[in-house]
């Protein structure tokens, strides 16, 4: 649970305005508020759905059951009564559950949905849930359903009293407790609320909106990582030369701030240096290739009908707005190119504790014999790579029936973006191996290093102090990993 923030309100005056960036602010606790015109308007879409709604046509989920109880018909009070009932029946899931942030740009996107007009209107109900500091209980595994209502019950039935919220220590405590403790009171849902709130893939879209922003920020690390290493070798700057993106433009970038930060070498090493040094290139430009296809897949989210049914054109029609294989596709790019890049990155780290390829003391050991260096940081970083590739599989495929019977064709985009969490938090283990090792490296050669890795290595030297003697070089990753990275 957030205390209150107290950062100036940001008033949304359109559903586009709650774009990407803002949600991510308001995943980091920026408070927002609905302009009037844009509330009137959402209300006025409302107004028309439950006038559709009440011609008495079948709608499912609304004024019928669900599943295979889509025959049975309900009554106005039955209605009422079922939309907090599917609250109820459908948060099964448990520990562990989503962090703060990742709570936070749930309840933001699945306002972003709302304001499109598409579905109810919970959307104020929605801004205090997230200026109320409540943060519900939401499970990060175990969503074995086409969609995410396992996930979303336990997002969204805090607002009704039902299910838990977050502690400050920790723990959870009864959602309806924790109302009453901030003077608010559980939210009646209306007609198709309940519903609605269960809908489309609001959570996929946000865990993959921000796994997207912490991967970009991790493919500059691994650039730095990778210049370090580069230098420290006195690789050939052959194939780091502009003439060798032809055609993607892309990899001219990614080669641009390589020579940036490299500089020329007028004595390489060798001819060719290993090929995890050569490729560098092409490695860094496909992890932000893919991070950029999943941007643009979240952004498709945030925009695409999620509603199913939805109210388009003035009725209402069933949808696939629930699949989510367009992220569960991306996450999964994305992961499998952070598993090569890390892969790459430990073979890196083996090839520096080589003299044979750096001409420096074996193991990069102050003392080689006395000391045993840095061979254990390396296997460091193959375990991590061994965890990663584990992920690195295609989380669409292997459909489980689920539903009594019934077609629940699952695209398991919730858990593609789960193994691309983990898949960042390994990666950047073995970026923090290669950064440790590469540091180690300059700091022994005789050779000054260039201006362009000069910032990353007082950086490093910030965090870790010369290496003098063998120590015990994970709390150095850990230092690594928990830092904010230099500035550009």
């Amino acid at each position: 649970m957030l205390s209150p923030v107290t950062m100036a309100v940001l008033t949304i005056t359109t559903a586009a305005g709650l774009d990407a960036a803002l949600i991510r602010e308001v995943a980091a606790g920026q408070p927002v508020a609905i302009a009037p015109g844009l509330a009137g308007a959402v209300q006025r879409r409302c107004a028309e759905a439950r006038a559709a709604l009440r011609d008495g046509g079948p709608v499912y989920g609304v004024n019928t059951g669900m599943g295979a109880l889509v025959g049975v018909r309900l009554t106005e009070h039955q209605q009422r009564a079922h939309q907090r009932n599917l609250m109820l029946a459908r948060a099964t899931g448990g520990p562990p559950w989503l962090d703060a942030a990742d709570t936070r740009a749930l309840i933001a996107v699945r306002l972003r949905t709302f304001l499109s007009g598409d579905s109810a209107g919970l959307c104020q109900r929605l801004v205090g849930l997230l200026d109320s500091g409540l943060l519900p209980a939401v499970p990060r595994t175990g969503v074995g359903c086409a969609g995410e209502i396992v996930p979303l019950a336990h997002a969204f039935g805090p607002l009704a009293g039902i299910g838990r919220v977050l502690t400050p220590a920790g723990g959870t405590q009864p959602a309806g407790d924790a109302l009453r403790e901030h003077g608010l009171a559980e939210f009646d849902l209306g007609p198709r609320e309940g519903h609605a709130l269960l809908a489309g893939v609001p959570g996929a879209t946000a865990l993959c909106l921000r796994r997207g922003a912490e991967a970009a920020g991790l493919v500059a690390l691994m650039e730095a990582a990778a210049a370090l290493s580069i230098t420290a070798v006195r690789a050939s700057r052959d194939p780091y030369a502009a003439a060798c993106a032809r055609g993607d433009d892309l990899l001219g970038q990614v080669l641009g701030r390589l020579r940036e930060a490299i500089g020329a070498e007028a004595a390489p090493g060798a001819l060719q240096a290993p090929v995890s040094f050569r490729v560098v290139g092409p490695v860094l430009a496909h992890v932000l290739r893919a991070g950029a296809g999943l941007a643009a897949a979240a952004d498709r989210a945030l925009t695409g009908v999620t509603d199913s049914p939805a109210f388009l054109d003035g009725r209402f029609a069933g949808t696939a707005g629930f699949h989510g294989i367009d992220l569960a596709a991306h996450c999964d790019q994305l992961t499998a190119a952070l598993a090569h890049a890390a892969e790459v990155s430990a073979a890196r780290c083996h090839r520096l504790l080589d003299p044979r390829v750096t001409g420096l003391p074996a193991q990069l050991a102050s003392r080689p014999g006395p000391e045993t260096g840095l061979v254990t940081v390396h296997k460091r970083a193959a375990g991590e790579t061994h965890a990663l590739r584990r992920l690195a599989t295609a989380t669409p495929v292997g459909l489980i029936e689920t539903s009594g019977g019934q077609e629940d064709v699952q695209s398991f985009a919730w858990e593609a973006a789960e193994n691309l969490r983990g898949a960042l938090r390994h990666a950047r283990v073995v970026t923090a191996c290669e950064l440790l090792t590469a540091y180690q490296a300059h700091a022994l050669s005789d050779h000054p290093p260039p201006s362009g890795c000069r910032p990353v290595l007082d950086w490093l030297g910030g965090l870790l102090g010369p290496v003098l003697t063998d120590r015990p070089f994970g709390e150095d990753i850990e230092r690594i990993e928990g830092a904010a990275p230099p500035g550009p």
